[in-house]
């Protein structure tokens, strides 16, 4: 690592109140916060009316999802 790198972070943990090691972490952990993020494998998969978002109420009142 370049000694000014080396120094920037450790100024910059300083100033957060942690260590080298953990401003690391947390920094690398921002970066790819979007990879980790947890992903639906389906959307909107499921038996029933096209227009339920839209036509809720009426959906309802007729005993969607009634046995």
């Amino acid at each position: 690592m370049e000694p000014e790198l080396d120094r920037a972070l450790t100024q910059a943990a300083a100033r957060q109140s942690m260590s080298k090691a953990e401003f690391i972490r947390q920094t690398l952990a921002a970066a790819v916060s979007e990879e980790l993020a947890v992903r639906p494998r389906a959307i909107a998969v499921f038996d029933g009316p096209a227009d339920l978002a839209a036509a809720a109420d009426r959906h309802l009142a007729e005993g969607f999802g009634a046995p």
